[in-house]
C-alpha cells in the first residue's frame, strides 16, 4: 500500500558540510520522495505484548540513524524496492516486534504492542550525482537527506518503530544509499546491523540459518534481575542538555586511522606501560580510544585553558559473557553492561604516557564481572526515569536528552566501538557498502569506531563542538605521527 502523505518527513541539518563544494552551505532540499510503502509481515505473527528490560528502557529514547551507501551499479529493471519490500515482509515475521507500535503500561514502562502494523520503506530520488557527495566521510545537511525522518507531530502509538529511505542518486547507474531509522528501546547496535544483513540475505535470494534467527525473548534478562549480591555501579544520573551556543556549534568529521597507524598506537601504548608478569598487553580498542580520549583533553584545554575533570563512559556487549545461562549471540534488545572511567583530569591525562589513559579504560572494563551484570540489571527504573518515558509518550521530550550518564563531570565522552562488528555484509545484491556510519550530528561529545570499509584499520566517527573539533583533527594526525618516531 502507498502512502503519500510524505509531508510528515523533515529533514534536519547540521553545520558546515564538507562535502563537495556545489553542496557546501545549501539550504536547497535536494531529495524527493517518489513513494512511501507500509511494510508488514508476510505471514500471521504472535500478538503478545513484548516486554522490554531495564536495560532497553535505561538509555536513550528515540531513533538511531544508519546510512549505508554503495558504490555498485544495481540493475534496476529487477524492481529493486518490490525486492526490498518483499524480502523485509520476510524478515519481519521472524522480527515480527519491528513490525509493531510502542506503548506505555499503567506502570509507566514501555512495552511494544506486535500488532503488525508495519515498518516504512520509501522511496526517493536525490538531484545530486554520487560524486557530489565526495567520499561521504563528512555527514552534512546533504548526507542527512539520505536518511529518513521521522514525524514528530504523531502519537508514539501510531509511529512506526523502523523506517527506512532507499535513494537512487541522479543518473541512476551510479549507486545508491539505504538511510534507516530504528527505535532504540528494540535494540542495541549489534542487534541493528544483525537486522541489516540478515535482510539483505534475503534480498539475495537465500535462506536464513537457525542461528540467524534472531531471539527475541526479553525475559531471560528477568533471571539475572534478583540478584542478592548489591556490586558498586557507575552513578548514572539523569542530566538536562544545558542550553545555548555549544548545541548549534556541535559538528562531525570521520578520521581514517590504517592498520599500521593502529599498531604504532598499540605499540607506544604498550611501551610506556610498567611491564608486570601476567598483565596483559592493552589491546587495540584501549590504545584507539586512550588516544582519543588524549585528544579530546588537550583540544579542550588549549580551547579553555583549564583543567576540567573528565571521563568516558561506554558500553560492554554481555551476549555469551560471563552469565548462565549465556545471552545468545542473535539476542534481538539491548544486552549492554554500561560502565565509565574513574574520574579523572584532562591534565592528568595530557601529562601522563597513553597507557596512563588506557588503565583508566581498562579499569571500567574490568569490575564487569556476571555479578556487575546481575547487579545492574536488577536495579529498577527510577521515577525520574519512568517521567522521562512519559513525557516522551505525551511529545513533551522527543528523545533528545541523554539519561543517566554522570553528569556531575564537566567533559564526558560517549563512546562507542563496532570496530569488530560485520558492518559491511549488508549485500543485497549490488555488492557490500562502501561506506557505513552516522549521518548526522548529536547534542553530545561522542566517539565512534568502525572498522575501515577498505579492511585497512579502523575510522574514528567525531561529533564534538566545532571549535574542539578543528583542535581535536590536528592533534589526532601529530599524535600518531609522534607515536611512530
Amino acid at each position: 500500500m502507498i502512502n503519500r502523505k510524505i509531508n510528515i518527513f523533515n529533514y534536519l541539518k547540521s553545520s558546515k558540510p564538507q562535502v563537495h563544494s556545489s553542496l557546501l552551505h545549501s539550504k536547497k532540499k535536494m531529495v524527493t520522495i517518489v513513494g512511501s510503502y507500509n511494510v508488514t509481515p508476510n505471514q500471521p505473527t504472535p500478538k503478545d505484548p513484548l516486554w522490554l528490560s531495564n536495560s532497553d528502557l535505561i538509555g536513550f529514547q528515540g531513533y538511531v540513524p544508519t546510512l549505508y551507501v554503495y558504490k555498485a551499479k544495481p540493475n534496476y529493471s529487477n524492481n529493486i524496492i518490490e525486492r526490498l519490500r518483499n524480502s523485509l515482509s520476510k524478515l519481519l515475521v521472524y522480527y515480527y516486534p519491528v513490525a509493531g507500535r510502542l506503548s506505555l503500561t499503567k506502570s509507566g514502562r514501555m512495552e511494544v504492542d506486535c500488532n503488525a502494523k508495519g515498518v516504512t520503506l520509501i522511496e526517493a530520488e536525490t538531484t545530486n550525482t554520487f560524486a557530489d557527495y565526495g567520499d561521504f566521510t563528512t555527514p552534512s545537511e546533504s548526507t542527512d537527506e539520505l536518511v529518513p525522518k521521522i514525524d514528530s507531530t504523531q502519537p508514539i502509538e501510531e509511529t512506526p518503530i523502523l523506517v527506512v529511505q532507499l535513494t537512487r542518486f541522479r543518473g541512476g547507474d551510479e549507486g545508491l544509499a539505504v538511510g534507516f531509522g530504528m527505535f532504540h528501546s528494540l535494540t542495541d547496535a549489534t542487534g541493528i546491523i544483525h537486522f541489516m544483513n540478515r535482510w539483505a540475505k534475503l534480498a539475495r535470494g537465500e535462506e536464513l540459518n537457525p542461528n540467524e534467527i534472531p531471539f527475541l525473548d526479553r525475559t531471560i534478562l528477568q533471571l539475572f534481575s534478583s540478584s542478592s549480591q548489591h556490586v558498586d555501579q557507575p552513578e548514572w544520573k539523569p542530566i538536562t542538555q544545558a542550553q545555548g551556543v555549544e548545541q548549534k556549534q556541535r559538528s562531525c568529521s570521520l578520521l581514517k586511522l590504517t592498520s599500521s597507524q593502529v599498531e604504532r598506537l598499540k605499540k607506544k601504548t604498550n611501551d610506556e606501560s610498567p611491564k608486570e608478569l601476567g598483565v596483559r598487553p592493552y589491546s587495540r580498542f584501549e590504545a584507539i580510544a586512550a588516544h582519543i580520549w588524549r585528544c579530546a583533553s588537550k583540544a579542550r584545554a588549549e580551547y579553555s585553558n583549564s583543567n576540567h575533570p573528565t571521563i568516558v563512559r561506554f558500553s560492554v556487549n554481555i551476549r555469551n559473557r560471563l552469565l548462565t545461562p549465556p545471552i545468545p549471540e542473535s539476542y534481538f534488545g539491548n544486552a549492554l553492561a554500561r560502565t565509565t572511567t574513574p574520574k579523572c583530569y584532562e591534565g592528568d591525562i595530557i601529562s601522563n604516557p597513553l597507557s596512563f589513559a588506557a588503565q583508566k579504560l581498562r579499569e571500567a572494563v574490568n569490575p564487569i564481572t556476571g555479578e556487575y551484570i546481575k547487579s545492574q540489571l536488577s536495579v529498577g527504573l527510577g521515577q525520574e526515569q519512568l517521567d522521562h518515558i512519559r513525557a516522551f509518550f505525551m511529545r513533551q521530550e522527543h528523545g533528545m536528552k541523554t539519561p543517566y550518564i554522570a553528569g556531575e563531570h564537566n567533559n564526558v565522552i560517549l563512546l562507542t566501538s563496532l570496530m569488530t562488528m560485520p558492518v559491511y555484509e549488508a549485500d543485497f545484491g549490488w555488492g557490500k557498502p562502501m561506506q557505513f556510519g552516522l549521518p548526522r550530528g548529536s547534542l553530545d561529545d561522542r566517539v565512534g569506531i568502525l572498522p575501515s570499509p577498505d579492511g585497512d584499520g579502523v575510522v574514528v566517527n567525531v561529533f564534538f563542538q566545532e571549535a574542539i573539533l578543528q583542535r581535536f583533527k590536528k592533534l589526532f594526525y601529530e599524535d600518531v605521527y609522534i607515536s611512530s618516531l
